[in-house]
């Protein structure tokens, strides 16, 4: 009953018309940057936070969970029409969803993908919704101690859950918490690793790290590869309805891939990315049925588990976000950003103080989640003359566009200068083939690792057997110690590399 009245107030809110409006522009742009390969929601968000200043807090992170998971649906467009997963989540769709393209099936193809993904997020919105309340109740039994030992299990099961090498996954986080640690030290004011430049002192902005390394960093990747790498679909799209077998395909697939999906989305470092990999490894291990096409020739259910993975995980994985606190991924850690900014402290007490925005939220993903299946289906055309848009004519707008947005935070020539260089730590970090969402983790995380370390240590008065005398910290600790330990079993760490890695 509770469930009801607290949806029935954020329906409330999400549907006034100043909100439904930041709902569309987000899942618009979502949709937008999906379809352009080489712009991921981590840069957009990146490049908005500073416009959301002026926005009232709803409206601001209404918008911004729109572009989040408008995005897991556009992604899947370029995937199918063009062989360019316009998102780093559709980097599977792009296996049979371009071979289904190229036999005149690129209709079924993207209504399995629009249909998987409608389904999925308001399966994704239903468990946000169920697992919000009981979650912060359990959340205000936290302590300090119980806070660290969570973001300690947080960092490790980013490193788990990072795609690639583990020694690069934890060479990114310990960066990241390296990264936090620049500025002025809260206990006794002193200015670390600010080597004299007073622009230091305040610490590194999150904006300009998240701009420079996600949206610089992609930018300068894509001018590096040759213009006659990117295909142009012109090819006319008809019959967009899947035929009555491949219904009977796919519809157990979504299922699958929603129900991963969901759980994949709470765990920290999962997310879409991982999602998408695990469901269609797991289709590939399920049994092909008489007379369907072989994975990777243009299987439908290639195209519908991986999407409704992605999008079920994006929408759960604003539950440790909004109950907790803690951002489970990268675009989270984005979305504590703009929380932070309109001065909401992410967590428990959210629910109890700002009920309207946490309903609301909540609310405002069933209309994005319905507005985007709209928005898809009818734009494909809009979306394919999209992509012959020459690259040289949309980079220097987004530049542009991330300069002035990173100038308006605090007017000073100096972050302009940081983003331009972590724009090149972010292409070396493409190079080398780093993942750089942890390092993001690590940053966020970092201070309040440090924080909450510290007030543990003074409640304790230095005893350090504080974060193993209680139960829920000890718990915590001793998960994270078994993750790790688990993941550098040989079978373990041989499977973990097979589930990134496709034929």
């Amino acid at each position: 009953m509770d469930l009801i009245t607290n949806l029935s107030l954020g329906f409330g809110v999400a549907f006034t018309p100043i909100n439904l409006m930041y709902a569309f522009v987000g899942c618009l742009l979502g949709t937008l940057i999906g379809v352009l390969p080489g712009i991921g929601p981590l840069a957009t968000i990146a490049m908005l936070l500073p416009a959301t200043y002026a926005l009232p807090p709803v409206s601001a992170l209404i918008m911004l969970a729109g572009i989040y998971y408008g995005a897991q649906y556009g992604g899947s467009t370029t995937a199918i029409l063009v062989n360019l997963p316009g998102e780093s989540s559709s980097v599977v769709t792009v296996i049979d969803g371009y071979q289904m393209a190229r036999k005149g099936r690129a209709g079924p193809a993207l209504a399995a993908a629009g249909m998987g993904s409608f389904f999925a997020g308001c399966v994704g919105t239903l468990v946000l919704a169920a697992f919000a309340v009981p979650l912060t109740e359990v959340a205000f039994k936290f302590g300090p101690a119980e806070y660290f030992s969570l973001m300690i299990l947080g960092l490790i099961g980013a490193v788990v859950l990072a795609s690639g090498s583990l020694l690069k996954a934890v060479g990114m986080i310990l960066l990241g918490l390296l990264l936090g640690l620049v500025g002025t030290d809260v206990n006794s004011g002193v200015a670390r690793f600010s080597f004299d430049i007073p622009e230091l002192t305040d610490g590194i902005g999150f904006i300009v790290i998240g701009m420079g390394v996600f949206g610089y960093g992609e930018i300068i990747s894509n001018l590096g590869k040759h213009e006659s790498d990117r295909q142009v679909f012109t090819a006319e799209v008809k019959g967009l309805l899947p035929t009555a077998q491949d219904f009977k395909r796919m519809v157990p697939a979504i299922l699958r891939g929603t129900a991963l999906g969901s759980m994949l989305g709470i765990l920290p470092g999962g997310g879409a990315v991982m999602a998408a990999f695990a469901a269609y490894t797991i289709e590939k291990k399920t049994k092909l049925q008489a007379g369907e096409v072989p994975f990777g020739k243009g299987n439908i259910r290639g195209v519908a588990a991986p999407e409704a993975a992605n999008n079920a995980a994006s929408q759960t994985s604003f539950i440790p976000l909004l109950t907790l606190g803690i951002p489970p991924n990268a675009v989270m850690a984005l979305m504590v950003g703009a929380m932070t900014i309109h001065n909401i402290q992410p967590g428990p007490q959210v629910m109890t103080s700002n009920p309207e925005l946490f309903w609301g939220l909540i609310a405002s993903m069933w209309i994005g989640n319905a507005m985007l299946i709209i928005l898809n289906l009818p734009l494909i055309g809009i979306w394919i003359r999209l992509l012959s848009v020459p690259y040289r004519w949309l980079f220097p707008a987004i530049v542009l566009f991330c300069a002035i947005g990173v100038y308006s935070t605090n007017n000073n020539t100096w972050d302009i200068w940081m983003v331009a260089v972590f724009g090149v730590v972010g292409y070396t970090f493409i190079k080398l083939g780093m993942e750089p969402a942890p390092l993001l983790l690590g940053f966020i995380l970092g201070p309040m690792m440090e924080e909450n370390l510290r007030r543990a240590l003074l409640l304790s008065r230095g005893d350090w057997s504080v974060f193993v005398t209680r139960g829920l910290s000890a718990s915590l600790l001793a998960v994270a110690a078994l993750l790790l330990l688990i993941v550098f079993l040989p079978s373990i760490k041989k499977k973990r590399e097979e589930a990134f890695v496709e034929d």
